[in-house]
């Protein structure tokens, strides 16, 4: 007999859950719930060490009622944290794979290697995922905290200064970076808070706080269209739960 798994299957951004009760879960069988995959099936070791399927499907024909298709940032209000996590990474490897097809060096075809690895069948070029560093900050000034919006937010929320690592940057380097050129100010002791993989498609969000130190607030109004000094009793609408800008927010919002 085949053993089971989790299937994470994909289908236009979509991840498909099964309706159990009033809660949804991972699809876990011998077989695929859906036939015929567009992709590759791939075998993936979680962190946990379970092995998990992936693969994305054309077609989103359910096979009953008991499932639906779910888009993967929305699966978060749907599933336990560790299977939202889970999705992410299948949703990283299946876009890592649809678009890494040829070699960067030769134009041969690129083929699986390891599950997280591919290899050119022409030179041997081997590659591996992507990963796009982003940096987030929580700035602290007396008893109040520094929010913004930025210009791409889809909701009428509140975050927080963030901005994508460059290439020759130490962490720390492009997180005090992001900080001048969005607001002017200066910030002193900057602090590691936490770290969060973000599948949209492949980044990694790393968070800090920091104190203010200097300067008057000047918003970069290409990057931001609102910003100020708010204190625990005159929030905003703050970013959901999924986000490391929540928690960041959250943590302070409990402190003394």
């Amino acid at each position: 007999m085949n053993d089971r798994y989790h299937w994470y299957i994909f289908h236009k951004g979509q991840v498909l859950l099964r309706r159990v009760d009033d809660t949804s879960e991972i699809p876990y069988s011998e077989e695929p719930p859906l036939p015929h995959p567009s992709t590759a099936v791939h075998s993936l070791t979680m962190p946990d060490h379970e092995t998990v399927k992936t693969c994305e499907v054309e077609e989103g024909q359910l096979p009953c009622s008991d499932y639906e298709w779910c888009m993967l940032r929305q699966s978060f209000h749907r599933l336990s944290r560790t299977n939202y996590d889970k999705a992410g990474k299948c949703s990283e490897i299946l876009y890592w794979d649809r678009t890494t097809r040829y070699c960067g060096l030769c134009g041969g075809m690129m083929h699986m290697h390891t599950e997280i690895s591919k290899k050119c069948e022409r030179c041997g070029n081997e590659i591996w995922p992507q990963i796009s560093p982003a940096v987030i900050c929580l700035i602290r000034r007396g008893e109040k905290v520094l929010l913004v919006r930025a210009r791409n937010f889809r909701g009428n929320y509140y975050g927080l200064v963030a901005g994508f690592v460059e290439t020759g940057e130490s962490l720390e380097q492009a997180m005090a970076r992001e900080i001048r050129e969005e607001t002017g100010l200066e910030v002193s002791n900057l602090r590691y808070f936490g770290s969060q993989p973000w599948p949209y498609p492949c980044g990694l969000m790393v968070g800090f706080t920091a104190d203010y130190a200097s300067g008057e607030l000047h918003l970069q109004y290409e990057e931001l269209d609102r910003g100020g000094w708010f204190t625990r009793e005159s929030m905003p609408a703050i970013p959901e739960r999924m986000s490391i800008a929540r928690r960041l927010i959250d943590s302070w919002l409990g402190e003394e």
